[in-house]
């Protein structure tokens, strides 16, 4: 990588006393800013450390100085020096005048993309997301620069407080042949992104520092005109985007939305559930967690849609190495909450807990499920589903608190079954290869398997998990897939989007040659017709056994089906998501 700083002229407008100890200051080209309070000893930041420099207070003739030597302060409290990507920020008191200055170092990091740059080659609308100082806007003007020099677009870029292509009326050399347009006060920038399109026709438009739902809004305008949009906001992780009302509309917005009982039973949810309103304004998200890795969202609207139906995602993390090469991981959940990464040559085994399965001989029991709550009404009830959206659980706990074992790693796991069909159960395991054992007793359970309706109505049964602190798992149905997604969710494995040819196994286990074509039938109309087309397909009349195990398959798929006709016509209508 290649930075430019122009370090000096940053220090030629502190006083000579702080100018001379800087000069010659060991961590000088790592010095990421200088802070003067009035009455306060002059400090000097760099990455990993904070040091004065000098045991005199700081005194008013000393800011007077500093200020006299910079351009004009604007609205948002913020100067810069001409040509350079130096920012000056003034702390004022209730009369307004300025007794503080942050004096922020600003480099041009030429190079600091290559772990996007495939992504930035694209065309699509990428967010950066990150905590201050962990170099978003270097990465936003080196986007830019790209954008304009490499790759030949039109590329404008919105520069609200000169931060980007640096203060005077020429922009800084390092946003290369990208156009700037500056903003006369903060609170119109929204203005000056809609004027950028109507008036200089660009390809790409650069944001820096979405903060307003204004702004938020303008962005929608822009990308639905076909403009790549490339920004920053507020907002640390897309959580943080989710739950702020008014930055969620960059992610495709949040909505209340009340189910029908059938389709409320489809997916085992409550009724009303929290969904995404429309697309994202951004389709690809970088969260920026440090400046050697980021946090790739590839899609934005997947990352939204997992969030709020209670899956983790599984995002690219992408860091450089000392060698500068660029390496790509995907980051999974693991038990228990915790994350850890795959290689991409690497596979996911069924899921381990390194600190134990059980606390005392028992499975650590997951979290209680709340009573029924009061209706509550407005934003509080919007709150509350978003939350329970977030983290979302389809369990009975009995404690409050998490224990590590102190057994290790401790399977298999041993489950007991409660109404749901053993046989189906020791298929699942025996194809899937799972690592469970079935029993027949209770105290030697570390998790018990039922069926929802027989827990609901069975208060023996809660009890007797509830002593022994055994957590039950519930199902819907005693089908496979059903079967499939409780072991699966039990043992923390992700489930897979696409179904893959070892769990189209579990249908064909012991089939006979018209069973086996009937299922084959079924799995090429979903994935010919029905997925990729989005159009309802008709099958073959089959035997109500045969309709049984398709309408199995189709149910692993995620889709709805239902039978029609009369025996011996009978058959199966398969619908799109």
């Amino acid at each position: 990588m290649t930075i430019t700083d122009d370090l000096q002229k940053l220090l030629d407008i502190l006083p000579q006393d702080l100018r001379q100890i800087l000069e010659k200051h060991s961590q000088r080209d790592s010095l990421v800013e200088v802070v003067l309070d009035l009455g306060r000893r002059p400090e000097a930041r760099f990455p990993h450390q904070a040091e004065y420099l000098s045991e005199k207070p700081v005194t008013q003739e000393q800011i007077d100085d500093c200020i006299q030597r910079v351009g004009t302060f604007g609205g948002d409290n913020r100067a810069g020096i001409e040509q350079t990507l130096h920012r000056i920020s003034a702390i004022r008191n209730r009369n307004g005048k300025i007794i503080g200055l942050t004096c922020r170092v600003g480099r041009a990091v030429f190079g600091t993309i290559g772990m996007i740059r495939d992504l930035v080659e694209t065309g699509r609308s990428i967010l950066m997301l990150g905590r201050p100082g962990v170099g978003k806007t270097t990465a936003l003007r080196e986007i830019a620069r790209v954008l304009a020099d490499e790759l030949h677009k039109r590329v404008v870029i919105i520069d609200t407080s000169n931060e980007i292509a640096g203060d005077g009326d020429v922009p800084h050399p390092a946003i290369g042949k990208a156009r700037r347009m500056q903003v006369a006060h903060p609170e119109l920038q929204h203005q000056v992104m809609i004027e950028a399109v109507e008036n200089h026709m660009p390809e790409v438009i650069v944001i820096d520092e979405i903060g307003t739902e204004l702004e938020a809004l303008a962005a929608r305008t822009i990308a639905e005109r076909g403009v790549q949009l490339v920004g920053t906001a507020h907002g640390n992780q897309i959580e943080n985007l989710i739950k702020n009302p008014t930055l969620s509309d960059l992610v495709g917005g949040i909505q209340a939305v009340t189910l029908g009982d059938e389709e409320a039973r489809r997916r085992g949810s409550q009724k009303t559930v929290l969904e995404r309103k429309a697309p994202p304004t951004f389709e690809i998200a970088v969260e920026m967690m440090e400046r050697q890795r980021w946090v790739v969202h590839e899609s934005v609207a997947d990352t939204v849609d997992s969030l709020l139906r209670g899956r983790q995602p599984t995002p690219q993390v992408r860091t450089v190495d000392e060698n500068g090469k660029v390496n790509i991981t995907r980051q999974l959940t693991a038990i228990n909450g915790r994350s850890h990464s795959l290689g991409a040559e690497e596979s996911v085994v069924p899921a381990r807990q390194a600190n134990g399965w059980r606390a005392s001989g028992q499975m650590v029991p997951l979290p209680p499920v709340t009573p029924e709550r009061e209706k509550l009404s407005g934003r509080s009830e919007f709150d509350r589903l978003l939350n329970e959206s977030l983290d979302y659980t389809d369990s009975f706990d009995f404690s409050d608190t998490r224990h590590s074992g102190p057994n290790g790693e401790d399977l298999p796991l041993h489950v007991y079954p409660y109404g749901v069909s053993r046989s189906q159960l020791e298929q699942v395991i025996q194809v899937l290869n799972l690592p469970v054992v079935l029993t027949k007793d209770i105290d030697s359970a570390d998790a018990i398997l039922a069926l929802r309706s027989h827990v609901k109505n069975h208060a023996k049964l809660r009890q007797m998990a509830r002593a022994r602190q055994v957590p039950i798992h519930m199902i819907k149905s005693s089908t496979i897939p059903q079967i499939t997604r409780g072991l699966r969710r039990l043992l923390n494995i992700d489930e897979p989007e696409i179904t893959d040819e070892r769990e189209l196994q579990l249908f064909l286990h012991s089939a006979s040659d018209d069973e086996i074509d009937a299922l084959e039938e079924a799995r090429l109309a979903v994935e010919n017709i029905v997925i990729p087309k989005g159009q309802p397909v008709e099958l073959l009349p089959r035997s109500p056994q045969v309709r049984k195990m398709q309408h199995e398959l189709v149910e692993h798929y995620r889709l709805k089906s239902h039978s029609f006709g009369e025996e011996p016509n009978r058959r199966l209508r398969i619908y799109p998501a």
